[in-house]
């Protein structure tokens, strides 16, 4: 059980609003409350515009929540300013979608993988070979790829600088935001591995963004799914395939192209679009979508209740039936 292992980040009511035209407001996370827990990985999944990355930049401290508190080892980094906040940030590293983004191209990878621990001063100049080397070997790159420039390499490559330079502070978390969706499948699976490896060796904690259910589900531990800021169910990941319980989790599964999967069923889609992050509807955000809806879930938004250990659902159905099925 999860509840057993140590508990390292906790978010809590966390909320973010933005000001929009014509005096509007678009919540992009909305009473937001997860764990993360040493030496796990949880994935958070949903559709582009949820606000999945919206909350992940708040544990690196890139944005601050309009209500709510983060808890690293129970001090609320969100209150958290100068010295205090940096010496945190080194403890919580991120991996960006697009590596090229975050580096600067007129440096080499020495530089580049290196920075952060001058900037922490646990190196001096002299010793930036041999540790960059070092950072190399621990992603399986050659050492000699030190001497090159970020364009000088390819997309799998630049990633796997990018998670070198993340664990090179020795993180207890590590923040990673569509890490692989910009990488073909192939080398996707190599650097999910390389991902599970260091984990495994490093006991790091990982949250990982995802589109793709059926990648975050292969190395996940736990899942939380998002909807319009919301998140509608969290539940161990080995549990997805029999135990997933809200409608839209139940239709993302059903949606999955796998090549294992029973091809006499038809693959489901989700009837009609989101609506709006400006114009979610009172109640249930995904009652437009839900073949399910009920008359209280257009009136009362759903909020998380325990079904079983380590599994929590937001959806009146639970509620009416009285809990797990």
């Amino acid at each position: 059980m999860l509840d057993e292992k140590e508990l390292i980040l906790e978010a809590r009511h966390v909320t973010r609003k933005f000001p929009a035209s014509n005096h509007r407001t678009l919540v992009a996370c909305n009473d937001v409350n997860l764990k993360f827990y040493k030496g796990k990985t949880l994935g958070l999944v949903g559709e582009s515009g949820c606000g999945k990355s919206t909350f992940m930049r708040f544990l690196v401290s890139l944005d601050t929540p309009t209500e709510g508190e983060i808890l690293f080892h129970g001090n609320d980094i969100t209150k958290m300013k100068g010295a205090k906040l940096r010496d945190t940030r080194q403890h919580i590293q991120m991996v960006f979608q697009d590596p090229s983004g975050s580096f600067n191209p007129k440096m080499k990878i020495r530089d580049i993988l290196c920075e952060p621990l001058l900037n922490f001063q646990r190196i001096t100049k002299s010793e930036k070979d041999a540790v960059a080397r070092k950072l190399l070997a621990q992603v399986d790159l050659p050492e000699d790829f030190a001497d090159r420039y970020p364009h000088n390499m390819s997309g799998g490559q630049r990633q796997r600088i990018a998670i070198a330079r993340a664990i090179a502070l020795e993180p207890e978390l590590i923040v990673m935001d569509e890490a692989t969706c910009a990488l073909d499948v192939s080398v996707q699976k190599t650097i999910i591995e390389l991902v599970v490896k260091l984990q495994k060796e490093k006991n790091i904690s990982i949250g990982f963004i995802a589109h793709d259910l059926g990648l975050i589900q292969s190395f996940a531990h736990q899942i939380a799914v998002m909807y319009l800021g919301n998140i509608v169910e969290v539940l161990p990941a080995d549990d997805l395939h029999k135990n997933a319980r809200h409608p839209y989790t139940q239709a993302l599964m059903g949606a999955i192209f796998d090549i294992h999967m029973d091809f006499s069923k038809k693959i489901e889609s989700i009837e009609s679009e989101a609506p709006s992050p400006l114009d979610v509807p009172i109640g249930c955000p995904f009652q437009d979508r839900c073949t399910h809806c009920m008359e209280i879930c257009r009136k009362e938004r759903p909020l998380l209740m325990e079904l079983e250990t380590d599994h929590e659902v937001a959806c009146h159905l639970f509620a009416q039936k009285g809990g797990a099925q």
